[in-house]
């Protein structure tokens, strides 16, 4: 059976005709039109009818959406990167393009992507750990997508890691994706290559010469190069991310973590700083069989691959 995956994210809409062994036979994209919902959905049908008209036989589409999803799998209750709230996707879509819809949250249907025919796969309790902007989740407990009662679980980057820390985008104070994210990597970079100038050479040449002209793809670089400071930044995030692994290890113990989003692609510049630390904090790991801690294989297909699949669920 050939199912459509949609990822909606604030920048950009992607969709691929994905087979039953996850392999996407045709895909497009195209640049998400503001917070404006109707554009958005208007743009949505577009895409999959494009897709769908070369490649006849497709039953269905999963939407993944980052944001809050009913437990019905139809209305996205809150998206903040898209301003949306209370927003039906499941029924408008569904009558645009005549075919059964299922809506997901895209950290979810990238777990599952992941757990189906990535990293995760023959792994029948994951974590799926997304490392971007902030930090996204989705749990595969018992070969099966957990979304807790309200469709609203694995909502890990809002965990409180430092009480009264750092303000978070969701209103609260100290929440896990402010120390272990994207955005997390830069605010550090910039704030040792301030203080450590000197060692941070190769880092500043690639901005403007400050601090703050570092952005994401100038700490990966130069931590490459041997940047002291670049490698000083990855290995402070990832101690974060380590601590908030072993504490969901305490929780759910699973078989495996699985890192994905964009700072993943760093690789063991930030793998081996996510082990060292979850290692050294998880409990009693002399005691217990611990979790793998891997690195996703899909990258930004993840969640059109799961998207695509949930819709076959």
């Amino acid at each position: 059976m050939l199912t459509v995956g949609v990822d909606v994210g604030g920048t950009k809409i992607a969709v691929g005709v994905v087979d039953e062994s996850g392999r996407i036979l045709a895909r497009d994209r195209a640049d998400t039109p503001g917070r404006d919902a109707a554009a958005v959905l208007q743009t949505i049908g577009d895409l999959v009818e494009r897709v769908v008209a070369q490649s006849p036989g497709v039953a269905a589409v999963g939407i993944g959406v980052a944001g809050f999803v009913d437990s019905n799998r139809s209305t996205v209750l809150m998206a903040p990167n898209l301003g949306w709230v209370a927003q039906p996707v499941r029924d408008p879509i569904s009558a645009r393009v005549g075919l059964p819809v299922v809506v997901e949250n895209d950290a979810n249907a990238a777990a599952w992507g992941e757990a189906r025919f990535g990293a995760g796969a023959g792994v029948a309790d994951m974590i799926a750990v997304t490392i971007g902007t902030g930090i996204g989740g989705g749990l595969v407990l018992g070969g099966q997508l957990y979304r807790g009662a309200y469709g609203a679980a694995a909502e890990i980057g809002h965990i409180t890691v430092v009480p009264g820390g750092l303000m978070c985008g969701c209103g609260r104070r100290g929440c896990w994706e402010q120390y272990g994210s994207g955005n997390a990597l830069v605010r550090t970079a910039r704030e040792l290559a301030n203080e450590r100038r000197d060692e941070a050479s190769v880092m500043l040449e690639m901005g403007d010469g400050t601090p703050e002209g570092i952005n994401g793809k100038h700490v990966t670089l130069a931590a490459e190069q041997g940047d002291p400071v670049a490698v000083a930044a990855f290995e402070k995030v990832g101690r974060w991310i380590g601590l908030g692994l072993a504490d969901l290890a305490a929780t759910l113990d699973p078989q495996a973590f699985v890192i994905g989003g964009g700072v993943s692609e760093a690789g063991v510049l930030l793998h081996r700083p996510i082990v060292r630390s979850f290692e050294a904090n998880v409990v009693a790991p002399d005691q217990r069989p611990l979790a793998d801690v891997k690195l996703a294989q899909l990258g930004n297909d993840a969640g059109i691959v799961g998207a695509a699949d949930l819709a076959r669920v």
